[in-house]
């Protein structure tokens, strides 16, 4: 039996679920992790640095939620704040000067929403993100591991390849606060959830994410190794990508492309 949209929801926000860090320390080498954004601070949601996969140097960047409920409050709850995506955007420049790939692991409700983020240039610092990383260079591949909430997943959701986890979200608002905008009430937000078209399989259908991954083993070493060996095999395609940026660009472009049929009624083409 397929489980609804509201109950994939809830096990993304698992606290058991394997966050960012994990992922880094399964799949990759040498991990030397970078801090700041040269500007403020350094923002303790947003994990960056070099890595090698396969013995080849990457960029590594993942948001990072925690586990334990002092370690979720150290994180913000994987909600970054403009330093963070700074920092973020910093390590992606770098790794364009040097030539490695950035690969990109996205788990967050969305962007931190208090006034010291908003003084500080939240809305700013996602939208340079997006330009920045629409005309990067060097082959990126984002994957949602969890919660892809707004855009504050979105400012690192940019890239070549989207990937998706079987039981992650995809959203431009959580349930809970579609339900309270739409109807006024968050106990609506299952049906919140249901109208979203949140889940990885809607988002493929879309054309939103190109690839679906497996959670039967998720968070055991085999899954690591065969997510290891699934990166490295896209990496090097992308790698021989002679019009990367223009693919990209394209890629975006044809998300949500309407046309008219002959009876006057819109459709997705």
């Amino acid at each position: 039996m397929s489980l609804q949209p509201y109950e994939r929801v809830k096990i993304a926000r698992g606290a058991k679920r394997p966050t960012g860090c994990d992922y880094i320390e399964g799949i990759f080498t040498d991990f030397f992790e970078l801090h700041g954004d040269r500007r403020f601070a350094d923002d303790a949601a947003i994990v960056g640095g070099v890595a090698r996969i396969d013995g080849n140097p990457v960029t590594v960047i993942a948001i990072e939620k925690g586990h334990t409920a002092k370690e979720r409050m150290q994180r913000a709850f994987g909600a970054p704040n403009p330093e963070g995506y700074r920092k973020a955007l910093r390590l992606m420049k770098q790794a364009e000067k040097f030539g490695r790939p950035v690969i990109c692991f996205i788990d967050t409700s969305g962007a931190f929403c208090g006034i010291g983020a908003e003084e500080r240039g939240q809305g700013q610092a996602i939208a340079e993100n997006l330009c920045e990383m629409m005309t990067l260079k060097v082959p990126i591949l984002s994957i949602l591991i969890g919660e892809g909430g707004s855009g504050g997943a979105l400012a690192l959701g940019v890239a070549d390849r989207v990937w998706m986890m079987q039981n992650a979200v995809y959203s431009v608002i959580s349930p809970e606060g579609c339900a309270s905008i739409l109807w006024k009430d968050s106990a609506k937000a299952d049906e919140a959830a249901a109208s979203l078209k949140l889940t990885a399989e809607d988002a493929y259908r879309f054309g939103i994410v190109e690839h679906i991954l497996n959670e039967a083993e998720i968070g055991q070493p085999i899954f690591y190794k065969k997510l290891k060996d699934k990166i490295i095999k896209e990496l090097d395609m992308l790698a021989s990508d002679e019009n990367l940026i223009e693919n990209r660009y394209n890629r975006f472009r044809r998300i949500g492309r309407y046309s008219c049929n002959p009876e006057g009624k819109d459709e997705t083409t």
